[in-house]
């Protein structure tokens, strides 16, 4: 009995913190070739079709996947972007949201919380998270994704992935891998 307690103890604990999300980590990592979509969008609150493939024509993009609009930690990472979208945009960078929303709440969002800076894409039931490995199940059981961001070259290469909980970071790591991607191409 000793020796299979000496082999589940740590097997559990492994299992255990294998689960958990792990800042810093995502599914998909730098090098990969990013997912093509399209989905619904908004952004200043009038809806149009988003298609990645257009909008990597204009260079980079930094795609965030939040788990719910008009949520604290959704509403703070939005307005963190929005703050940093003219610095994105001066770096030649598109900034996009992705929640698993429908497409009258995102465009709401890309109103008031996203102050018109940015195009919010509605994902219902999470398709496109699951696609880049950040679809979760939330906790009535409906599919959200993960607080992830990304930096997608214009050739579809992820040049940054990130995962954390919290929103803070997440400004800061998409910025410098932007910079480092436009420092490359003096």
């Amino acid at each position: 009995m000793k020796s299979l307690i000496k082999i589940a103890m740590p097997l559990g604990v492994g299992l255990l913190l294998a689960s958990l999300s792990v800042p810093g980590i995502a599914a998909l990592q730098q090098g990969a070739k990013a997912p093509d979509f399209t989905l619904n969008a908004a952004q200043g609150g009038k809806p149009f079709s988003l298609s990645l493939k257009q909008t990597l024509k204009k260079g980079p993009v930094v795609l965030y996947f939040f788990p719910a609009a008009f949520t604290p930690g959704c509403t703070l990472e939005a307005h963190l972007f929005a703050e940093a979208s003219d610095d994105f945009g001066r770096l030649g960078a598109r900034v996009v949201g992705v929640t698993a929303g429908n497409i009258d709440r995102v465009a709401e969002f890309s109103k008031s919380e996203c102050r018109d800076k940015f195009a919010v894409a509605a994902d219902p039931g999470a398709r496109v998270a699951a696609k880049y490995d950040t679809a979760v199940r939330g906790a009535n059981q409906a599919m959200l994704s993960s607080r992830t961001s990304y930096v997608i070259a214009p050739n579809g290469t992820i040049l940054l992935s990130y995962t954390d909980p919290k929103p803070q970071a997440h400004v800061e790591r998409t910025m410098a891998a932007v910079r480092a991607w436009k420092a490359k191409r003096r």
